[in-house]
């Protein structure tokens, strides 16, 4: 357990992760000294420092604030992304200081408002956003920790010292979310994931049915999700789901029908177990997003949003950046990118972008994330590539991991060929943009381009929508 009254400051190992870095600006809001080291600089550290926090990019106890020497009133905040090997680790863990995940620190914050929660493997980033845009456009307010950048905030934390509630992204990598305390949680999906943590889907899935015994007062779950709940005396399950053909039984609890495609702009009827809102509109018109929206709506409305401030929230949302963010959108030419890394994630996504340019040659570029993912998901992810036009792979971002014998994007490529797919190519990074110019003007057709992945090749969007725009 954390002892929250002795805390005097906190120091972030990692701090520039989406995650550390709101953790990081939460806790400077409230008047704490707050400080951090990371490898690199980024956005995210660059607006830390902007803000007056301080950052480190040296991995030396040198640079640690005056305030840091004391072990017994800095409390530590590490990811998993930072080596046990640092020298600043080392450090904390020989002088006696409290280290803490990151989740055990949020799991702090959660017992101190009315958190609701948004788990799963897909879809928790964008449901946790729209959720928190719906409740902080409306009279309710809330406090909320993103997974990503909200485009009409333009950050990863919203701050409301008068609302109860706040939102949160409850991330189940390493059963961080075992640490918090949900008032309510909306659950999207538990298709097995990070399979180098869980081992096996039984116990991927066992983890949230665990998660589920923490939930105070309601779960909502979508109504496809195969879970055998745990929930505590009192609490109350709630289903969620898009109809898309008229059906009269087995009705989720809160659900999407009626929905209508048109000039670019997706509506639909949503319907709760009293009322039914006719002619929701999307902010952001991809398919998917009905679903989020769905469960974002539902919860915004058990806790007291109103009809009028739903619709107008859902409407005014712009999205979350690398959340399928349209960055071209010619006649000629069309450039998408999106954080997918999962192969039910990218299945969606290149569903999107064909119901979106039905007619175009569409050109996928993936950088898959971690050898074991590559590895463990190697067939799924040749599968739905395939289904591409045209594939173009870039080599395995590592992360935290070394690299595993037999397990790159050529033996990815080779598996994409085997599902018929031939126009399919491994590029490295710096030769990507090149490749893009060179393929655009060798080709008259429309085409629609998209790039998938979680690793850093979000660092090339601007280069690729450069070299797209030449064209």
């Amino acid at each position: 357990m954390i002892d929250a009254n002795h805390i005097k400051g906190l120091y972030f190992l990692g701090i520039g992760g989406i995650g550390m870095s709101a953790l990081a600006r939460y806790f400077f809001a409230k008047g704490m000294p707050v400080a951090g080291y990371d490898h690199t600089p980024s956005s995210l550290t660059r607006t830390l420092e902007n803000e007056g926090i301080a950052v480190s990019y040296e991995d030396d106890v040198a640079t640690l604030p005056q305030w840091a020497a004391d072990s017994a009133t800095c409390l530590i905040v590490r990811t998993p992304a930072v080596p046990e090997s640092t020298a600043l680790t080392t450090f904390f863990r020989n002088n006696g200081y409290t280290i803490r995940k990151r989740a055990e620190v949020l799991g702090l914050v959660t017992r101190e408002k009315k958190a609701l929660c948004v788990a799963g493997t897909h879809g928790k980033t964008t449901t946790s956003t729209i959720l928190a845009h719906l409740l902080r456009q409306s009279s309710i307010g809330t406090n909320a920790f993103l997974g990503g950048i909200s485009n009409n905030y333009h950050t990863n934390l919203l701050l409301d010292t008068e609302s109860p509630y706040v939102v949160v992204e409850a991330d189940e990598f390493d059963r961080s979310f075992h640490h918090l305390s949900p008032y309510m949680s909306v659950i999207t999906a538990v298709d097995p994931d990070h399979l180098d943590i869980y081992g096996t889907a039984e116990a991927y899935r066992e983890s949230f049915e665990h998660y589920t015994s923490l939930i105070q007062s309601v779960l909502l779950v979508k109504q496809s999700v195969a879970l055998t709940p745990r929930l505590a005396e009192g609490v109350q399950q709630l289903t969620y789901g898009v109809v898309e053909t008229p059906r009269s039984n087995d009705l989720p609890d809160f659900y999407a029908d009626a929905i209508r495609v048109a000039e670019g702009q997706i509506d639909f009827d949503f319907h709760t177990p009293t009322c039914v809102m006719r002619g929701m509109r999307l902010g952001v018109p991809v398919w998917i997003n009905i679903e989020n929206s769905v469960a974002a709506m539902a919860m915004a409305w058990l806790n007291g949003v109103k009809e009028e401030e739903l619709r107008l929230g859902l409407t005014s949302f712009s999205g979350v950046y690398r959340r399928f963010n349209v960055h071209i959108n010619k006649a000629s030419m069309a450039y998408v990118d999106d954080y997918a890394h999962h192969p039910t994630e990218i299945a969606t996504s290149i569903q999107s972008i064909r119901r979106l340019f039905p007619e175009r040659h569409i050109l996928g570029i993936f950088q898959p994330h971690l050898y074991t993912r590559t590895r463990d998901f190697a067939e799924g992810f040749a599968k739905v590539l395939a289904e591409l036009d045209e594939v173009v792979l870039l080599p395995v971002y590592p992360a935290r991991e070394l690299p595993i014998e037999g397990v790159d994007s050529e033996m990815l490529c080779r598996k994409i060929q085997g599902f018929g797919q031939a126009n399919v190519r491994v590029v490295e990074k710096q030769n990507l943009c090149q490749f893009l110019s060179g393929r655009v003007k060798a080709t008259a057709a429309p085409m629609a381009v998209i790039s998938l992945g979680a690793g850093d090749i979000d660092r090339l969007v601007p280069s690729i929508a450069e070299a797209l725009n030449r064209n």
